[in-house]
C-alpha cells in the first residue's frame, strides 16, 4: 500500500519496518507523479504557444502592456512623464536554425513547471510528511497553500511590476544612437523568466522564517533588531532587479519586499509566541 494512503499509526509503524531501497521507490512515484503533472501542461502549453508567445511572454515588449498603461495614469496622478512608457526601443530577432524550436520548447517546460508547482509540492510534501512527528506536522499545517500562494503572488509581481521595469529601462538604454537594439529571443525571454521566477523565490520569504523560527535559528528579536539593515539590502535588491533610474521603479519593488519582511517578523513572533506558552505549560505541570 503506498505510503500516503496509510494512517498516521500504520505510517509510523511502516515507517520503521521500510527499507533505504523502499524509501527510495516511494520518493520515485511521488517524483514521477510530480513531473507527469508538469509534462501535462507543458503539452498543453505547447499546443497553444503562439498565443501564449503573443499575449503573455512578448506582453512585456509592448507599450500596450497593462503595466506600462497603468505606469502612464501614474504619470498624469504624479506629473511625472517620464513615468509613461510610449515606445520600447528593441527588435526580437532568432539567430539560430533551431532557436524558435527550442525557445517553444523550454517555454512550455517553465509554463508546465508553474501551473504544475501546486500539485507537484503538494506531491514532495506528501512523502516528507509522513517522517514528521504529530507536533511537527500541526506545525506545518497548511504549508502546501501557502507556499502555492507565495509562489503564485511573486510570480506576479515578478512579471507584471519587476520585468516590464527592467525590460523598459535595458531596451531604451542605447550608449549612442548608431546602436541599435536588438536583442536575442533566449535572451529576452531569460531575462522575463529570471526575473518571474527569481520574484517567486523570493516571496517565500515568510515561509523561510516560519521554518528557521520552528527549529529555533530565527527570532522576532534578531530580525527587528536588523530591521534597517534588511531595508538597506532590499533597497540594493530592488535597484539591482530594476536598473531604471527613476525612484518611482525601486519604491514599487522595494515596498512589497518591505512587507514580506515585516510579514515574517509578524511569523518569527507567533512562532515565539507559542513555543513560550508551550514552555511555560510544561513548567506548571
Amino acid at each position: 500500500m503506498p505510503l500516503d494512503q496509510l494512517t498516521d499509526e500504520e505510517i509510523e509503524s511502516e515507517g520503521k519496518e521500510m527499507s533505504f531501497l523502499d524509501h527510495l521507490e516511494e520518493l520515485r512515484w511521488h517524483i514521477i507523479r510530480a513531473v507527469g503533472a508538469i509534462f501535462v501542461f507543458a503539452i498543453l502549453a505547447f499546443i497553444f504557444i503562439e498565443d501564449i508567445f503573443r499575449v503573455v511572454i512578448l506582453g512585456p515588449k509592448n507599450p500596450d502592456f497593462w503595466t506600462y498603461r497603468m505606469m502612464c495614469k501614474l504619470a498624469d496622478t504624479t506629473g511625472y512623464a517620464d513615468l509613461c512608457v510610449t515606445k520600447l526601443n528593441f527588435e526580437l530577432q532568432s539567430l539560430g536554425v533551431s532557436d524558435q524550436f527550442t525557445m517553444a520548447m523550454t517555454s512550455s517546460a517553465i509554463i508546465g513547471l508553474c501551473f504544475a508547482f501546486p500539485y507537484a509540492f503538494w506531491e514532495v510534501w506528501r512523502f516528507i510528511k509522513p517522517g514528521l512527528r504529530s507536533v511537527e506536522k500541526n506545525a506545518a499545517r497548511g504549508a502546501v497553500f501557502f507556499v502555492s500562494l507565495l509562489f503564485t503572488i511573486g510570480l506576479l509581481f515578478g512579471y507584471f511590476i519587476v520585468s516590464p521595469l527592467a525590460i523598459n529601462f535595458l531596451a531604451n538604454f542605447q550608449i549612442t544612437p548608431e546602436i541599435k537594439n536588438q536583442f536575442d529571443i533566449t535572451s529576452y525571454i531569460g531575462i522575463l523568466v529570471t526575473l518571474s521566477l527569481g520574484c517567486a523565490l523570493i516571496f517565500q520569504m515568510p515561509m523561510v522564517a516560519y521554518v528557521l523560527s520552528k527549529v529555533g535559528v530565527l527570532t522576532p528579536k534578531y530580525m527587528r533588531e536588523y530591521r534597517k539593515h534588511a531595508w538597506i539590502v532590499i533597497l540594493i535588491v530592488a535597484g539591482v532587479i530594476t536598473p531604471s533610474p527613476d525612484i518611482y521603479s525601486q519604491v514599487l519593488v522595494a515596498l512589497p519586499l518591505t512587507l514580506l519582511y515585516e510579514v515574517s517578523i509578524l511569523v518569527s513572533a507567533r512562532i515565539e509566541k507559542a513555543r513560550l506558552k508551550a514552555q511555560t505549560e510544561l513548567e506548571k505541570l
